[in-house]
């Protein structure tokens, strides 16, 4: 089974091959849910790591459902992120109705070629969920991201394992968004579970030594106080069921 995990600093990605994880979905703007990185940051890590690394495309943070110069930029940032080495790409588009977009979703996977893309969680806010697993599909992804439907997997755990059986192989249904250690036993039971999406986040404190007491940059106000990064003991913990 393989661990991926999210990471949204250069600090976490080096920290997470470090502890055994499998696989990396590179992202920006951990506040937005993750959206498409730097170039910078992934051709760095593709000279200073050995595991795959899958790139987030997203233009921006809220709703999936994009204007024609957002899915060209996408369409761009695919071909730059793919020529600096990019393992796969991460990412989803729904239409105003919430269904999934399929002339969109396809275009984008045409311009991946053969590198595999996976359906982020714009599965989980899609009207029809088991007509969006055999649209998905038809589209040529992988794999989808999913945490059930619902705000995380604990909540979505039962639909999950609906899905597994659904799909039936015929596509990876990768768990994510508040997957614990814990929720593993059960998804393995359908006997399906291939791979799993675990943030293992933790915060370090700043190396800073001066704050600003007046000025704040961002909605988060402990921002300037720590940095993400991801927990050792945490991945250990998954990696005790791979």
């Amino acid at each position: 089974m393989i661990l991926e995990a999210p990471v949204f600093t250069i600090e976490a990605a080096i920290q997470a091959e470090k502890f055994g994880v499998h696989r990396l979905e590179l992202c920006s703007d951990f506040g937005e849910g993750g959206e498409t990185p730097s170039a910078g940051a992934l051709q760095y890590l593709k000279e200073s790591l050995k595991i795959p690394v899958f790139v987030m495309i997203r233009p921006r943070g809220g709703d999936f459902v994009y204007t024609p110069e957002e899915l060209e930029v996408m369409r761009m940032d695919i071909s730059i992120l793919k020529s600096l080495g990019a393992d796969g790409f991460v990412f989803g588009v729904l239409n105003p109705q919430g269904q999934v977009d399929l002339e969109a979703c396809k275009k984008l996977i045409s311009e991946a070629g053969d590198l595999p893309c996976t359906f982020h969680r714009a599965f989980d806010i899609a009207v029809d969920k088991a007509q969006a697993l055999e649209d998905i599909i038809a589209c040529g992804f992988k794999r989808i991201l999913t945490s059930g439907g619902e705000n995380n997997v604990d909540l979505g755990i039962g639909k999950i394992v609906t899905y597994l059986k659904q799909v039936a192989g015929r596509i990876i249904i990768m768990p994510g968004a508040g997957l614990m250690a814990r929720h593993l036993p059960v998804l393995k039971q359908t006997g399906l579970l291939k791979e799993v999406h675990a943030s293992c986040k933790s915060f370090r404190p700043t190396a800073s030594q001066y704050f600003h007491e007046k000025v704040s940059l961002s909605n988060d106000p402990n921002a300037f106080r720590q940095v993400l990064t991801i927990d050792a003991d945490s991945v250990q913990e998954f990696l005790k069921y791979m």
